[in-house]
Formats: C-alpha cells, structure tokens, sequence
C-alpha cells in the first residue's frame, strides 16, 4: 500500500516551497487534498510527481509546481467565487475550495465531469459545482466571477469569457506561444483587462482556446 500521506508532504516540500510558494491557505490546500484520488486509476502512483499527468483524450493535470505558482499570483481571497476551466476529475476544484468561498467548475469531457462530482462528493468538497460543457463558454449563468483560472494553455481567450469576469476580478491563464509557455495574469479595471507576466510555464493547448485565423488562399 502506497503512503500517499507521505508523498503529499514530499511533494510540498520538494515542488512547492522551493518554488516561493509561501501562502498558507495554498500550502495547507496541497497537504489536505488527497491527489491521487483525482487521478486516473493507472495514474495513481503517479499523482505526486513533478509531471503534468495524463486524463486521457489530450487533456492533463497541470504539475503541482505550475498550479501552486498560478494559486499564489492569484492570492485568492475566502469571499471569492472562482471559475474552474478544465478542471478535469476535480483536483484543481478540490483545492480551489479550500480556500475560496465558492467553485464552479467546468469540464468538456462528459465522463471526466461526472467522476469529477462523484470524487469530490465522496472527499467531502461542498462548496464545488461541476458543470459539463465548452471550456470556451464558461459559465455565463453563475457569472461574474471574482478569479477565472484555465487548467491549460491557451493561445488566445474567447471575448465571452473574459466578460465573465468581475471588475476588480483575476484571471490565470498558460499562453503558448511558438514552442514557449508563459503564464499571465490579468486584471479587470473598469471593464478593461491589463496582463503582467508572472512565470514561465507549458501545457498542452486546452480545446476551444486555439488562436483563430480567418486568412484563406
């Protein structure tokens, strides 16, 4: 039997605090939620690697390091609701509710959103809803939301969802760009949205967030 306890700890303290990940309410987040249960079953002994780890179809599970980094620019505040992008089974949600008043989170695999629920039920997450449908779209009826973080990259983000977003509001997102990932953030000011560059990092480009080009021979 794997001591997955054991792993958590590592992990935080080989991945996270080393990189200047200092908040509490991210560091007790990462100690508390159980990993390898949002994992894939072949993934399991897996889940506290320094690694982005598959869910099939594409799609991945951010390493630990990127997440916690995308978490601490945030500085998500405990009276804030949260927009979950590709939140796969849950673990990003998971931790996200932690320290967050509230989560909905959304995820374009069917089958992924309905495991995503039963985990986070059966680990006691309440304050996390879990919708299936386009990332792109996100969550009009539950809008605005006060933080917006994409589990992926993005080469550009669809109007509709940064208008999602509420004045004063944060959002988290992995640009590629030519090979190269850098994650921005950016904040919404009187209905305009300014992005500051905080770390470099690469995904996988999540569906819906490819870079439209309209120019045909």
């Amino acid at each position: 039997m794997s001591d997955y306890a054991t792993r958590r700890t590592t992990m935080v303290d080989t991945q996270i605090r080393p990189a200047d990940i200092t908040k509490f309410p991210i560091i007790e987040a990462m100690l508390s939620i159980r990993r390898e249960m949002f994992v894939l079953d072949d993934q399991k002994e897996a889940a506290y690697a320094d690694a982005l780890l598959s869910l099939g179809g594409g799609r991945h599970i951010l390493e630990p390091r990127t997440f916690g980094k995308m978490l601490d620019s945030l500085d998500i505040q405990g009276d804030e609701l949260v927009l979950d992008l590709g939140c796969g089974i849950g673990y990003s949600s998971a931790v996200l509710g932690h320290f967050a008043e509230a989560v909905v989170g959304i995820e374009e695999n069917e089958d992924l959103a309905t495991e995503a629920e039963t985990v986070l039920a059966s680990e006691g997450v309440l304050n996390v809803a879990v919708l299936h449908g386009k990332l792109a779209d996100g969550a009009g009826q539950h809008a605005p939301f006060d933080v917006i973080i994409l589990q992926g990259a993005v080469e550009e983000i669809p109007q509709i969802l940064l208008e999602q977003l509420n004045d004063g509001g944060r959002i988290a997102a992995i640009f590629n760009q030519r090979g190269h990932g850098a994650v921005r953030i950016g904040y919404k000011t009187n209905g305009h949205l300014s992005w500051r560059f905080a770390f470099n990092a690469f995904s996988p480009l999540l569906p819906g967030f490819e870079k439209y080009n309209d120019f045909t021979l």
